[in-house]
């Protein structure tokens, strides 16, 4: 990604409040085929011992291929705001009519490994976790609110995915 120095963000808690705000990533990787994709919602780890930067984790359909690409380079892309910057916002006068559209948006690049979890517990817990983050806590839904047959059935249908953060970048592109 280039990214101009006005435009980089370097500080982790922003680039992680981004993520946070908008975890719905792109993971992006290569396979037999070429460059793929997988639209993902992630829940971000904070950082750890085992993760410095932080780690993203997110489950998947058994039968979906990342399922078999343990060890797999990938980058994932998570995208903020963003708005279409018209001309006419400027002072044209002062700027001599120099003034084109521009995009006005906040992207996050992170780059790791990806990392196969099949484990029904950590994929229970994971789960668990990612809805409550987004479930509201007095009367939201939980896990346990569906039948347990029927969860156990998903849990041996899915596998988890964790990618410790071995790089991030960020491009804040706010301004005028």
């Amino acid at each position: 990604m280039y990214v101009p120095a006005q435009y980089a963000e370097t500080r982790n808690e922003a680039l992680h409040a981004l993520i946070d705000r908008h975890p719905l990533g792109t993971l992006v990787r290569m396979d037999g085929d070429g460059l793929d994709a997988d639209h993902l919602p992630f829940q971000l780890v904070p950082p750890a011992s085992a993760a410095p930067r932080g780690s993203l984790r997110a489950h998947v359909a058994r039968a979906n291929p990342l399922a078999r690409q343990d060890g797999m380079a990938v980058m994932v892309l998570f995208r903020g705001a963003s708005d279409y910057v018209s001309p006419r916002s400027y002072d044209l006068a002062a700027r001599g009519g120099r003034a084109v559209p521009t995009w006005n948006y906040e992207v996050v690049h992170v780059h790791g490994r990806l990392r196969v979890v099949d484990d029904g517990d950590w994929i229970m817990a994971h789960m668990q976790a990612a809805t409550l983050r987004r479930e509201d806590a007095q009367a939201g839904w939980r896990i346990e609110d569906a039948p347990r047959d029927y969860i156990d059935k998903l849990l041996r249908a899915t596998v988890g995915i964790e990618i410790a953060i071995e790089r991030i970048a960020g491009k804040f592109k706010m301004g005028r």
